[in-house]
């Protein structure tokens, strides 16, 4: 049992993945960001808008117990179009859940393995998560280029 479990150690961390995720989505267009908090509350680990307006909802997951535990993946449906998994190399894939992409990364890049099915999200949602995605942009630009602590305090993610 302790053998089977700990079959799989990954040596890459999850900022690894997700630096590999963001350079993935930036060579195919897309616009990445981390940590985005959508209208139910859910966190996904990447939120990436596309030229065309379409959202990409990403995973990470590194361990094979936090992907097993993971029941919350299905909230993430309705706020994007397309929605992966990111798993390092090495990470047993089979047990990523059909009908989801799929993508493998380390700290230097990725690769889309499995493409995820599209679907369509209501046009009111599809703008409100995109002028959300737009804000949050925003918001983190400015801090990044704020020089004076007071305006880091003004700024409050949702």
């Amino acid at each position: 049992m302790f053998q089977s479990a700990m079959a799989f150690l990954s040596t890459e961390t999850a900022g690894d993945v997700a630096r590999g995720v963001n350079r993935l989505l930036m060579q195919l267009g897309y616009s990445p960001i981390l940590e985005f908090t959508l209208a139910n509350g859910r966190r996904l680990d990447v939120a990436a808008l596309g030229a065309d307006g379409a959202m990409l909802g990403i995973e990470i997951k590194v361990a094979l117990a936090d992907l097993r535990a993971d029941v919350k993946w299905p909230e993430y449906l309705e706020f994007c179009e397309h929605f992966y998994f990111a798993i390092p190399p090495n990470f047993p894939d089979e047990h990523v859940p059909p009908g989801t992409g799929l993508i493998v990364a380390d700290r230097y890049g990725g690769a889309i393995v499995r493409p995820s099915p599209g679907w369509k999200i209501h046009p009111s949602r599809r703008k409100a998560v995109t002028l959300s995605f737009a804000k949050v942009a925003a918001e983190r630009l400015a801090l990044m280029l704020a020089r004076d602590e007071d305006i880091a305090k003004l700024v409050v993610e949702p």
